[in-house]
């Protein structure tokens, strides 16, 4: 099955089986799922969880209460701005600098709480948390299609605040694990823990990780819309 085919199936079967929850409709975008606070509790009860003082999180809804664990637990978060589209591309919330946890973590307020950063100023990164619109118990994600996620990790190893040990992760409702055969481009991440409400999975993901941005995927328009991908091009000596 095509990525995109398998997305509409996943939609359609979390909206028409009532397992969708705000924002509607789920179609086009990460879907928040019943049971996502399970699916965080979950995910917060495990080694990698335990042993990261730094995430890079999604903003989406059903990542949520994720976000707003980490920071109750005094983890530094940070998200990527929309698109990547400014010089300062990362969102900082420090749980030491904000009185508001559960509105901070929300997108709508994000802003209030956040410092906008470079790239520069980010550490290493301990976990990182995706968001997804279906997965496979082998670890292969598919999201909402436009490679945003995936251009995030690629700066973030380009930039070396990620490696291939750097554990990756996601929320999903039961219903988003699919046994289908996905296929896997080079660019792709592969997940290694996947998390529902019922069950942790540890994947043990065979396939590469990309070792950084592969320019070939990237056009021009692209590129001048990214401040931080010009910037890496010149140090790749003009990728």
């Amino acid at each position: 099955m095509d990525k995109q085919s398998l997305r509409e199936r996943i939609w359609d079967d979390l909206e028409e089986r009532g397992a969708a929850r705000f924002p509607f409709p789920p179609h086009g975008r990460i879907p928040n799922f019943a049971g996502a606070d399970a699916a965080a509790d979950r995910l917060a009860a495990t080694p990698e969880w335990e042993a990261a003082a730094v995430l890079k999180a999604n903003p989406d809804a059903p990542q949520l209460p994720v976000r707003r664990r980490a920071l109750r637990a005094g983890k530094t978060v940070y998200m990527a701005v929309p698109r990547l589209r400014d010089e300062r591309c990362f969102l900082e919330l420090d749980p030491a600098q904000i009185d508001d946890v559960d509105a901070a973590a929300t997108l709508s307020h994000v802003d209030e709480y956040a410092r906008q950063v470079a790239p520069d100023v980010v550490p290493p990164i301990d976990l990182v948390v995706s968001g997804s619109v279906a997965v496979t118990p082998a670890g292969a994600r598919v999201g909402k299609g436009e490679g945003y996620s995936d251009l995030e990790y690629a700066v973030l190893r380009a930039l070396g605040l990620v490696d291939a040990e750097t554990p990756v992760a996601t929320t999903v409702h039961e219903r988003q694990v699919v046994d289908d055969d996905v296929a896997v481009d080079a660019h792709d991440v592969p997940l290694d823990l996947v998390v529902t409400p019922e069950r942790t999975i540890r994947t043990d993901a065979t396939g590469a990780r990309p070792d950084g941005i592969d320019w070939s995927l990237l056009d021009a328009e692209r590129i001048d819309e990214i401040p931080v991908l010009g910037r890496l091009r010149g140090a790749d000596g003009g990728g």
